[in-house]
């Protein structure tokens, strides 16, 4: 078939061109338009091989396989592919398994099939030399890409340059066009001049009783203790000197007759995976907060599909970004204006019914998990605040004089 397919090692493209314009290969410190980046990629294909694009594979690691933001965008571009393959922790840093086995095997399979005439490859990995041998062996023409080195040396295998039927290099010039380095100390997508009272309410120290508590609690006391709510909704837990109780101990705990100060009767335990087990009261709300609408109640099936593609097309996943996004479609869709009003005066506690929406909706962007194999405090708290942002912006409209 006289057509081209282009292979993309993810993990490569980006960690170079992080390194040729951040001075260091970490992908968080650069920002990619990816529909950029994926356009330019088919329009060099197609000019250096002389052949009609079939398809771009894009191979990269995610945490358990789960799409990320970026993933979930790309995957319903026109000719993309997505492959994705496990990210995992070690000796603190974050490697990509499965991805070289990955493009080995499509690589192979293509060419055996005969599906293109000519493969593009961008990877530097040197574990596909046996596929790039393999492709070569069927006829195909293989077309290696490197990007610009930061130190003018090579970023690729030396057997796989020897061995590609052609060669380019994607210099500065072509990069920067779909890829930016990140201010030094910025941030992914910054919000407009938040609220003044966010910044003090993630700052605030435990509400006195709390403190009271630990000030006034024996050393050899077990840390079953209730939670301590935080302004910002949040359950917080005092760190004591303990390990997180066993099973055993939870058993024991809830066996007749056992119910201590530390844990009332009416007490839930649930785990929190950064806090261990926590004491949260059953009946937590106000009838008040309790009568507001969660955004599942507001929505229809037709405006589920729309949320979906939006979220897929449009939302970046940035915390700030997705707690305003919620906030949006909650405020569009409520028949009665007053629940507004009632939210508002919440502020900064959000209903627990709400507040658990908005993050499961948030998890839907790869946030809350996978940052250190914890829950990241300062995501749920980004994302609370873009969610009052919201609300503040809708109701502050609502009271401007008619004039402004």
């Amino acid at each position: 078939m006289d057509r081209c397919i282009v292979l993309v090692d993810a993990g490569y493209l980006l960690g170079a061109a992080a390194s040729l314009l951040a001075g260091e290969p970490s992908r968080s410190r650069i920002t990619v338009d990816h529909a950029a980046l994926i356009q330019g990629l088919r329009e060099r294909a197609e000019s250096d091989t002389e052949r009609p694009l079939l398809r771009i594979y894009w191979f990269d690691g995610a945490p358990d396989r789960v799409p990320q933001p970026e993933h979930r965008r790309m995957r319903v571009m026109p000719r993309v592919t997505v492959r994705l393959g496990a990210l995992t922790r070690s000796d603190g840093r974050w490697a990509q398994k499965g991805v070289d086995a990955a493009m080995h095997a499509e690589l192979t399979e293509l060419a055996r099939n005969r599906a293109c005439s000519d493969v593009v490859l961008v990877t530097g990995d040197g574990d596909l030399l046996p596929g790039m041998m393999a492709a070569k062996e069927h006829g195909v023409a293989v077309h290696l890409w490197a990007v610009q080195a930061a130190d003018g040396d090579y970023n690729q295998s030396e057997d796989l340059v020897a061995e590609a039927d052609e060669r380019r290099v994607l210099d500065r010039a072509w990069i920067i066009k779909a890829v930016r380095a990140k201010e030094v100390g910025g941030v992914c997508a910054p919000p407009p001049v938040p609220r003044p009272e966010i910044a003090a309410i993630l700052s605030a120290p435990l509400p006195e009783s709390a403190l009271a508590a630990t000030t006034d609690r024996p050393a050899e006391e077990p840390e079953h203790v209730p939670a301590a709510a935080s302004a910002n909704g949040s359950q917080e837990r005092v760190p004591t000197s303990k390990g997180v109780p066993t099973p055993k101990d939870l058993a024991a705990l809830r066996a007749p007759g056992t119910q201590t100060a530390q844990q009332p009767a009416g007490a839930t335990l649930r785990w929190s995976s950064d806090k261990g087990w926590v004491d949260r009261p059953v009946a937590a709300e106000s009838p008040e907060a309790a009568s507001l609408p969660t955004l599942a109640q507001l929505t229809t099936a037709e405006q589920r599909w729309a949320d979906r593609e939006e979220d897929i097309t449009t939302v970046g996943g940035d915390p700030y970004e997705v707690g305003q996004v919620f906030a949006r479609r909650w405020i569009e869709r409520l028949a009665d204006p007053s629940h507004l009003q009632k939210l508002s005066g919440m502020y900064p506690r959000v209903p627990h019914r709400i507040d658990g929406e908005l993050l499961r909706y948030a998890a839907r962007f790869g946030l809350l998990a996978h940052k250190d194999d914890q829950i990241d405090e300062h995501d749920r708290y980004a994302i609370r605040a873009g969610f009052w942002r919201e609300i503040d912006q809708r109701t502050t409209a609502e009271h401007a004089p008619a004039g402004d």
